[in-house]
């Protein structure tokens, strides 16, 4: 066995990463374990926004959504290549919730967070504004406000990498079967296809997100009951449904909200639902009842009705919340706790959202200083993610200075590198002078270069892997073009086991 690690984390989703790369940025050696692929579970089922979150006002969650809308921006810095500013419209009528709550809600998420790259709230007159063209004729005032768009498992894949370059070891497709305390440390089994090791660590946090029971309980032994609520949440991606490049929130006559945001240039992502969960993570899926809900919620409002016939995917995701005894799943509270217990510590992560994963890594650090002396101070708050040294506003300098030196890429493709690599898009095309250089092409714009580089540097394994985390050219390429993805990776495999690489 290794030497002890001084952090083990169990969850390669997006607060499992955030916090061993806190850690690993400050000193620990750190052993991130993860059953799948990074964010292959609800990190990769969001609604893929950095967002205050303007309905937890209603419920009085001041704290979290102080803190979600101070982090828009930090993040924004951090990762202006995969976080970008999005307008929201907010249609209002009659029997919805009053005109004057809603401004005084916007008001409050204007000032509450320290607001300063992102545009404030401004009205809108629906009749006169382009936001009023793809919506039915009754819906004619409207507010406009601020928040971001995310690639969420882009950014578990970037957190993973930075903290691997910190010295952390990534294991994905690797599962802790048994954690034990013994001689003053966590034990642990790892099990990969075909191998186990053992592992120890003198602190043990569990971030494995709607697993968290099941690892409590199964793994590591612990059967002391805990309020947990498992909630899911179904997404449908459809054609685009408006030509303009803003979104909008929908208030719906149950008192829920619905988001309709552009999505990948060409698509509308409609969601999200919120409803209790029970069963299987991993079995999690969209019913129809959701579908004809999500549909329905929309066409209220847009001018087409909205069509089964228009949905190119579906997709989606549990998360595990702290239950707070709240009436309905989408009033439970999004705000994380930290379940710190025992000698050598356990730290259990439940709720929490992607907005806040910096902020939790922090609050996770706090909470385990007092067992490691001397331990540096905190240091994410101004740190870059790979590939987004630029400022939030220089992605157009980075995409001319991209097509400049590689000529041959189209001007579409050139932009998707530059918002899914930032300044790494280089690196991945490297020395190449033509199409060519770059290998086989997948479909669209996915070439055997790029495919090899994410299996290199983002722990890539399977064909899903890039097709639907590390990119979303899934919606992209045909089922033949897909098929031919999985081959090219199953021939990849077995030539690495006959040459005996990694």
């Amino acid at each position: 066995m290794t030497a002890p690690y001084d952090l083990a984390v169990i969850g390669g989703g997006v607060n499992g990463v955030g916090i061993a790369r806190d850690a690993a940025g400050r000193g620990l050696s750190v052993l991130l374990v993860e059953q799948n692929d990074l964010a292959s579970g609800t990190s990769s089922a969001s609604t893929k926004l950095i967002h205050g979150g303007l309905r937890y006002l209603e419920y009085r969650e001041f704290r979290l959504v102080r803190e979600s809308l101070a982090e828009r921006e930090v993040l924004l810095r951090a990762a202006p290549h995969i976080i970008h500013p999005l307008r929201f419209v907010l249609p209002h009528h009659a029997g919805l919730r009053p005109w004057w709550m809603l401004r005084a809600g916007l008001f409050l998420y204007d000032h509450l967070g320290g607001r300063r790259i992102l545009p404030p709230t401004r009205t809108l007159d629906l009749r006169r504004d382009p936001a009023g063209t793809p919506l039915q004729p009754r819906y004619t005032r409207a507010f406009e406000y601020s928040d971001c768009q995310v690639d969420d498992s882009r950014l578990v894949a970037l957190c993973a990498r930075d903290a691997a370059a910190r010295g952390a070891e990534v294991c994905t497709r690797t599962r802790c079967t048994t954690a034990r305390r013994a001689d003053g440390l966590w034990r642990l089994s790892l099990q990969t296809t075909g191998h186990a090791r053992e592992a120890a660590a003198r602190v043990l946090v569990n971030a494995a997100g709607p697993w968290v029971m099941r690892v409590l309980q199964d793994v590591i032994g612990d059967n002391e009951p805990r309020r947990i609520r498992l909630v899911k949440g179904s997404h449908l991606v459809t054609r685009r449904l408006f030509e303009h490049d803003r979104s909008y929130i929908f208030q719906n006559a149950d008192g829920r909200i619905c988001f309709a945001i552009p999505y990948q240039d060409d698509f509308t992502l409609i969601g999200t639902t919120d409803e209790d969960y029970v069963g299987d993570p991993a079995a999690v899926s969209i019913k129809p009842e959701e579908e004809t809900y999500l549909l329905a919620a929309v066409s209220d409002y847009f001018r087409r009705p909205v069509m089964s016939s228009d949905i190119v995917w579906r997709f989606a995701g549990v998360r595990s919340l702290q239950d707070d005894g709240a009436s309905s799943a989408q009033q439970a509270t999004r705000d994380y706790a930290l379940d710190l217990k025992g000698e050598p510590p356990l730290l259990s992560v439940f709720g929490g959202k992607i907005t806040t994963f910096r902020r939790l890594a922090e609050a996770a650090m706090a909470r385990l200083a007092p067992f490691f002396p001397g331990l540096s101070a905190a240091w994410t708050h101004p740190a870059p993610l790979p590939g987004g040294e630029f400022p939030p506003d220089g992605a157009p300098a980075l995409h001319a200075a991209l097509q400049s030196r590689y000529g041959f890429l189209s001007g579409p493709t050139v932009r998707r590198l530059v918002h899914s690599y930032g300044t790494l898009a280089a690196d991945m095309l490297g020395d190449a002078r033509s199409a060519g250089d770059l290998g086989q092409v997948f479909g669209a714009d996915l070439t055997e270069q790029e495919v090899n580089w994410l299996i290199r540097t983002e722990w890539a394994r399977t064909a899903e892997d890039v097709l639907w985390r590390r990119s979303k050219l899934g919606l992209r390429l045909s089922g033949n073009e897909q098929s031919a993805l999985m081959r090219w990776f199953a021939d990849s495999r077995l030539s690495r086991v006959e040459t005996g690489s990694s």
